[in-house]
C-alpha cells in the first residue's frame, strides 16, 4: 500500500465528516444526515482497517 494513502486516510475522514455530514442535515434533513454519518464512519473505519500498519 502506497505510504501516501495510509498517511491521508486519517485527515481525509477527519476533515471530510465534520464538512459532509452537517451540510447533509441542512440540505436533505435528519434522517438523510444521519445515515450518512453512519455510512461515512463505517467506510472510513473500514479504510482505516484495511491501510493500518501493524507489526508481523
Amino acid at each position: 500500500m502506497l505510504r501516501w494513502f495510509v498517511s491521508v486516510t486519517p485527515l481525509a475522514g477527519a476533515i471530510i465528516f465534520p464538512l459532509v455530514v452537517p451540510y447533509t442535515i441542512s440540505r436533505l434533513g435528519i434522517a438523510p444526515g444521519v445515515i450518512t454519518a453512519i455510512v461515512l464512519s463505517i467506510l472510513w473505519f473500514v479504510a482505516m482497517l484495511r491501510t493500518s500498519e501493524m507489526p508481523h
